[in-house]
């Protein structure tokens, strides 16, 4: 199959970047796209996509250049009059995630908030790159994961019985539930945010000196908040705990298997807690945390742009297209769409890219034919196919591959 390779004039190869976060793993990217693993370096993101903080390069006839750079070129051409209409650049950023320990709380605003948010803070002169800047840009950024495997994360408030139940079963906790129950979710949050450091440290010391040492004797299960509570704080001292660990206790602790998936609108809060994902989400770097952190956190713009309402967590499993071989995972989003493409030697998809589309290959390795023309892909490597290209998948064997892309 590789030797049969030519280059396509719609179909590109690209290469992502990597992000080094403190809180990625060591070896699942390195192996994924081949690169060589550093003892002491973590690492945490894969993207894939012409945001400014890390574009894409694209391998055209001609040379290597920035994937925005490339874009822009023609932008009719490359993105396609409807999203060139609608939203004027690409408009989804792809990622692969390993995370080895938890992230931030985040909470990420609507594109209302965002506008109003960017302008207030150029008003204020607060620098684009500076640690207390909230809003990096004009965009909402509402999100899709895929599971790769066994994934853990935060997402959204409990239902209200469940919350309850936490606060009478958490005796360092029992003195919330008189507050949740006159004041709501809103006013619960908001107490919690706005305690000063010492009476965190007040609070939560005793309680996490009890639940460590279950924790250290494996005495407790990853579905207790509990678990969750005393992992954040392993390896640390006690002397600045993280308000954060207040909402373990108050959101969904979910387990997703391989291959299903959570959207998170604007608003939801959430964490990502421990696995390894597949993310798509809208072009934007805006984010409120809430803790697990040590970075900047904005109580007041967290609390303005947080929905404060139980939230029922819906897992979806994707819209199988068995004839074509790819399943599609269906939201609300307008920015982008995530499908699974998974071929045996026996089978081929067929396609016409509705959008401007970029395409990784996880497992296995392909041969994507445009006309007569083909190029061929493995395990790690990325394409970006222009709009309105018609186009064939094969695989010698299996193959298994995630696609990004617009709406129709």
């Amino acid at each position: 199959m590789k030797n049969k390779e030519i280059k396509t004039k719609n179909i590109y190869r690209i290469e992502g970047k990597v992000q080094n976060y403190d809180w990625g793993g060591k070896s699942f990217i390195p192996n994924l796209i081949s690169i060589n693993q550093k003892s002491n370096v973590t690492y945490a993101e894969y993207w894939l996509g012409a945001h400014a903080k890390a574009p894409s390069m694209i391998k055209t006839n001609q040379e290597n250049i920035s994937l925005d750079v490339f874009l822009n070129q023609n932008l009719p051409e490359n993105l396609g009059l409807k999203v060139l209409k609608d939203f004027g650049k690409l408009p989804y950023l792809f990622k692969v995630l390993d995370v080895h320990k938890m992230l931030s709380i985040q909470v990420h605003p609507t594109i209302e908030a965002a506008k109003i948010g960017y302008d207030l803070e150029n008003k204020k002169g607060i620098p684009l790159t500076g640690n207390n800047r909230n809003y990096k840009d004009k965009n909402h950024k509402p999100e899709i994961m895929v599971a790769l495997s066994d994934f853990w994360l935060l997402h959204g408030f409990l239902e209200r019985e469940k919350l309850i139940k936490n606060l009478k079963d958490t005796e360092e906790l029992n003195f919330l539930l008189k507050v949740f129950l006159e004041k709501g979710y809103f006013g619960l949050y908001q107490k919690v945010m706005e305690f000063t450091q010492e009476e965190v440290n007040t609070i939560l010391k005793p309680l996490l000196d009890r639940i460590s040492v279950k924790f250290l004797k494996n005495e407790l299960e990853k579905p207790s908040p509990e678990y969750w509570a005393a992992k954040s704080v392993m390896h640390k001292d006690f002397q600045n705990l993280d308000k954060g660990i207040f909402s373990i206790y108050f959101f969904n602790i979910l387990n997703l298997s391989v291959g299903e998936a959570i959207f998170q609108d604007a608003g939801v809060p959430h964490a990502y807690l421990e696995g390894k994902n597949m993310e798509l989400m809208a072009n934007s770097d805006n984010v409120l945390r809430g803790g697990l952190t040590s970075k900047h956190i904005d109580v007041e713009e967290l609390l303005k742009n947080t929905k404060f309402e139980e939230k029922i967590p819906v897992i979806l499993y994707g819209v199988e297209d068995k004839t074509n071989s790819e399943i599609v995972y269906k939201t609300k989003a307008k920015d982008f769409e995530l499908s699974k493409i998974e071929l045996l030697a026996t089978s081929t998809h067929t396609s016409i890219s509705n959008s401007v589309e970029i395409l990784i290959v996880m497992k296995g390795s392909a041969i994507v034919m445009q006309s007569e023309e083909s190029l061929y892909l493995e395990k790690g490597q990325s394409i970006l196919i222009k709009p309105n290209t018609a186009y064939k998948i094969k695989t010698d064997a299996e193959v298994e591959i995630y696609k990004a892309g617009v709406p129709k």
